[in-house]
């Protein structure tokens, strides 16, 4: 009953925010986008089911604060892009890769857990790193385009599939990056990390640049969080010394390098104005939301941000969800009491109370440039009033 009773409740919200949306009063002068469809491209922190379908189902307790059930996400319930679908009027995305039970009609997810924006030489079952890297989403979205033209005129469930015209009035949502620093830092040198940077940001402009050129007109970009913040990074190394540690237990150096990557992300967004000249590109302060939470946790409601809810990450390491055999005995990677106060759900990803704090403080256009509410982002730019 309680599963049902957070299936009709999030139901109800939907219709409000449908009408909500459609309703939305102008802002800076403009009038709400309408946006018919989301499609998604990026790693876990926006996959709803891809690699799961892809590969081994993503197991219990995932899903159990909202959900139910497992639902394909690496979280107890919805990621930021549930949260942004649920702003937008639109139903959560269905993973591309996910043939059972899935509806296309107001757009597609094709981020999976592990991508890259740069393809890597290693496999996802020694580096967690996805096959699916940007480019392979990008022929998966090409693929999707075009078989969804012709299935229109002959299929009998067309009724799942977008309109080939609404495309181009999508909004079209990049959340990847961070996996190609995490690779870095296994890999490389801070320094040879940061001369990476460069080369994997062309990668992500030509990745936009296509979607361009095969319509879409509506960017939300990202840029990555705060990932020496993750807690992985604490209890899969050594102890880091007192002095490369933040006061919220964040690795500083990490931190700088995903902020260099941020600051060259946001000059790539630039140049692409300039050269996409019926483009509205919105570049989105992920960064600053999620350390600003992280910074702010216990005002906010939350515990430490280096404490973990689900799984064991003590004296030994059971990942979320998983059995182990310890000193002879099998351990589960529980999950925590109370999964609403805690900001990292596995040492990697947040929990839902954390996503939807996040979302709640980007959605809002107070992180972006331009400052746009997310349902204003298919306009160029801020009218002058």
């Amino acid at each position: 009953m309680e599963y049902f009773g957070r299936v009709v409740l999030a139901g109800l919200l939907l219709l409000f925010r449908v009408g909500n949306v459609r309703g939305a009063e102008v802002v800076n002068g403009l009038a709400p986008c309408n946006f018919p469809a989301i499609y998604n491209f990026g790693d876990s922190n926006s996959d709803t089911g891809g690699i799961s379908a892809a590969f081994q189902r993503t197991p219990p307790p995932n899903g159990q604060s909202f959900f139910g059930k497992p639902s394909g996400r690496v979280c107890d319930g919805r990621l930021i892009i549930d949260f942004i679908a649920e702003n937008l009027g639109l139903p959560y995305l269905s993973a591309y890769l996910d043939s059972i039970g899935t509806n296309f009609r107001h757009g597609a997810n094709f981020a999976t857990g592990g991508s890259t924006i740069r393809r890597q030489n290693e496999t996802i079952f020694e580096a967690g790193i996805s096959p699916f890297s940007l480019d392979v989403q990008l022929w998966h979205f090409d693929q999707f385009q075009e078989r969804t033209s012709e299935a229109r005129n002959t299929s009998e469930d067309s009724g799942k599939l977008p309109k080939p015209e609404e495309f181009s009035k999508a909004l079209y949502i990049l959340d990847i990056g961070q996996n190609d620093l995490s690779v870095g830092f296994r890999k490389m040198t801070d320094s040879q990390i940061r001369a990476s940077i460069p080369d994997i940001l062309d990668h992500f402009s030509a990745a936009v640049q296509q979607l361009y050129e095969r319509g879409a007109r509506s960017f939300w970009i990202h840029n990555t969080g705060p990932i020496g913040c993750l807690p992985i990074y604490r209890i899969y190394s050594p102890p880091p010394d007192p002095g490369l540690v933040d006061p919220y237990g964040c690795i500083k150096s990490h931190n700088d390098i995903a902020m260099e990557f941020n600051r060259l992300l946001k000059d790539k967004v630039m140049k692409l104005r300039s050269e996409l000249s019926h483009a509205a590109l919105t570049y989105v302060d992920v960064y600053a939301a999620k350390y600003g939470l992280i910074s702010r946790s216990n005002s906010q409601g939350f515990v430490d941000p280096q404490k973990i809810c689900c799984g064991h990450h003590e004296s030994y390491h059971v990942w979320c969800g998983q059995n182990a055999m310890i000193n002879g005995s099998e351990v589960y990677g529980a999950p925590c009491g109370d999964p609403s106060i805690y900001i990292s759900w596995d040492s990697i990803h947040y929990t839902e109370a954390a996503n939807h704090w996040v979302a709640n403080h980007i959605l809002d256009g107070s992180l972006s440039d331009p400052p746009l509410p997310i349902t204003q982002a298919c306009h160029k730019q801020v009218h002058q009033l």
